[in-house]
């Protein structure tokens, strides 16, 4: 019986205002929401104190959410959504001359000569009162840079952009308070037109190929729970995170990468004799600590980190600051283990992992 085959999930490339406000717009919220690294969201609170003859008389409020989100995995094109809600009126004050600056800016670039192309809405100016008017103030901005402006050459062509949102309350004549400006962080987006990654022919249409992301640091999960396919992998990575002293090869110093945001795993793609060298020196490991017939009864050898990453098995050979012995291998059911390794493909694919240490992913083992 051939065995089925194992999909990881496709990342979410949609957020909604609703799912944006449930977690943000709640006592001990967040002040941004990653769902993916192509579906991310930030808010911001916009208060004036309205003054007269240096007394408070009133105040005016807002909340604005800003959703960015790479709504098409063979387009270039990141999409910003601005809602205005909440709105807010205290006391006897001319919100109707309370105009509000909605925009969304783009301070820094790299590299700096990277151009890019923009759409939508925005920048919008409207008085409080008519945006209170509209059935819903929604504003859209989209922004595209094209490939061939990037760093890393062809393998790569990496753009990295600030993305900042400004919203600005403007003073009224004969009061104080305003104006009040609002900056709310936002992830930083990031384009890129990697060989090794989805769309990298656009089509047929080379201005097309390769994709965009948020720089967040994508999280790999893996199950142990029964049924699982990857299960056994996933037995072998939560040991090395929670008894790292209890695997092989022995080291009383051993952490593994990839637990953390602060000690991500990278991806290693471009330098396949690297690759070739983690593989090879776990394998080694393997027959050392488990015995040269360690795949009797349809066994593989599993290795973490990943013979994929920087931080596989021959780092210590390739960075004189790694430490030594700094991995764990174990034999795994080899359908297991296989199909962990094609899972782990596909989670580097669909979410645009790109080789090197400019972007990182970490692993979480659910049971």
């Amino acid at each position: 019986m051939t065995p089925a085959a194992v999909t990881y999930p496709n990342p979410a490339r949609s957020i909604s205002l609703a799912e944006c406000r449930a977690k943000l717009d709640r006592a001990g919220g967040g002040k941004f929401y990653v769902k993916s690294r192509f579906a991310v969201c930030t808010g911001i609170r916009m208060l004036s104190t309205w003054t007269k003859r240096g007394a408070p008389v009133g105040t005016s409020e807002t909340k604005v959410f800003i959703r960015g989100t790479v709504p098409k995995e063979a387009d270039r094109t990141m999409k910003f959504d601005y809602d205005v809600v909440a709105f807010k009126k205290v006391g006897n004050i001319p919100t109707d001359r309370e105009m509000y600056k909605i925009e969304g800016t783009i301070p820094k670039t790299w590299p700096d000569k990277a151009k890019h192309s923009k759409g939508g809405s925005l920048p919008v100016t409207k008085s409080f009162d008519a945006l209170k008017a509209m059935p819903s103030a929604h504003f859209t901005h989209t922004v595209r840079y094209a490939p061939g402006q990037g760093h890393g050459g062809g393998a790569a062509d990496v753009i990295a952009a600030v993305y900042q949102p400004v919203i600005t309350a403007s003073a009224v004549p004969g009061w104080i308070g305003a104006p009040s400006v609002g900056k709310p962080f936002f992830l930083a987006p990031r384009w890129d037109a990697a060989k090794y990654l989805n769309n990298a022919t656009g089509g047929g249409t080379p201005k097309n190929r390769g994709g965009a992301s948020f720089a967040y640091l994508a999280t790999l999960e893996y199950s142990t729970k029964a049924g699982a396919p990857e299960r056994g992998a996933a037995a072998h990575i939560k040991k090395a995170f929670t008894t790292p002293k209890a695997t092989k090869p022995p080291n009383g110093d051993k952490k593994v990468a990839g637990q953390s945001a602060k000690e991500p795993l990278h991806r290693l793609y471009l330098d396949t004799a690297r690759r070739k060298e983690n593989r090879s020196k776990a394998v080694a490991a393997c027959r050392r600590y488990f015995g040269p017939d360690y795949t009797k009864g349809g066994k593989d050898c599993d290795e973490y980190p990943f013979a994929t990453t920087y931080e596989g098995a021959a780092q210590a050979e390739n960075d004189p600051f790694a430490e030594k012995l700094n991995y764990s291998v174990m034999p795994v059911t080899a359908r297991q283990n296989q199909d962990a390794g094609i899972l782990l493909g596909q989670f580097m694919t669909k979410n645009r992992i790109i080789d090197g240490p400019e972007d990182g992913f970490i692993v979480k083992i659910t049971s």
